[in-house]
């Protein structure tokens, strides 16, 4: 019996994810790859999954990016109000927007979606702190009324997905300098830092002083 396409893509799947699993200290399992036509690019998507909680995260990659040479990338937690329902608290979907069309322009990059909302809290715990924000608290002092840290994202499984593409070196766009250090701890080579600022709007004045304030972020902003 000669095997269906899909038939194919859930061998090549198994056999990728069986490789995975037989190295020590991977926190991730590689799962597929395909095209993802953008507004901006034609990307590669790649899929996997954390081992841990089965979280599925996502790589996107432009060009050749297994060429030794540094690569434009962005790091980009899931926000589902800033990126997927064009919430203006925060600046979350225009800086998704922006790397993207970025990387786009340069030919060549990668962008990282981690799957680690509301600074790692989750969704249902990001809207309880939207609501303590809406009575006068900052973002950092709504986490910690419920229990939080300010920031409990990680990016150790960004090695694994790097790693899995030939990706050596980086130009990272972020105004974190947390996460420029912790990628760097875990020993990725961040080359670069490059200024990823979106201008700011009435509803995310604090969100981003606070950022700045609070979390020392690379931030210019008018206060």
């Amino acid at each position: 019996m000669q095997s269906t396409p899909d038939a194919a893509l859930a061998s090549e799947s198994g056999s990728a994810l069986a490789a995975q699993q037989a190295k020590p200290g991977v926190l991730l399992d590689y799962v597929s790859a395909s095209r993802l036509p953008t507004p901006w690019a034609v990307f590669q998507i790649h899929v996997f999954v954390e081992r841990s909680n089965q979280k599925e995260h996502v790589l996107l990659t432009l060009g050749d990016v297994a060429d030794g040479h540094p690569v434009l990338a962005r790091v980009h937690s899931e926000c589902l109000t800033g990126d997927a329902l064009f919430s203006l608290r925060c600046d979350c979907g225009p800086q998704l927007q922006l790397a993207l069309e970025r990387i786009a322009t340069a030919g060549r990059g990668a962008l990282l979606y981690l799957r680690q909302e509301g600074r790692g809290i989750g969704l249902v715990n990001k809207i309880r702190a939207y609501k303590l924000q809406d009575q006068g608290a900052d973002t950092v002092e709504a986490n910690e009324k419920l229990g939080f840290p300010a920031d409990m994202r990680r990016y150790d499984i960004c090695k694994d997905m790097l790693e899995h593409v030939g990706i050596q070196k980086l130009r990272l766009m972020t105004n974190n300098p947390r996460k420029v250090k912790t990628l760097q701890d875990i020993g990725i080579d961040v080359v670069e830092r490059v200024p990823h600022q979106i201008e700011g709007n009435p509803f995310n004045e604090a969100y981003l002083n606070t950022k700045r304030l609070r979390l020392g972020h690379w931030l210019e902003t008018d206060e």
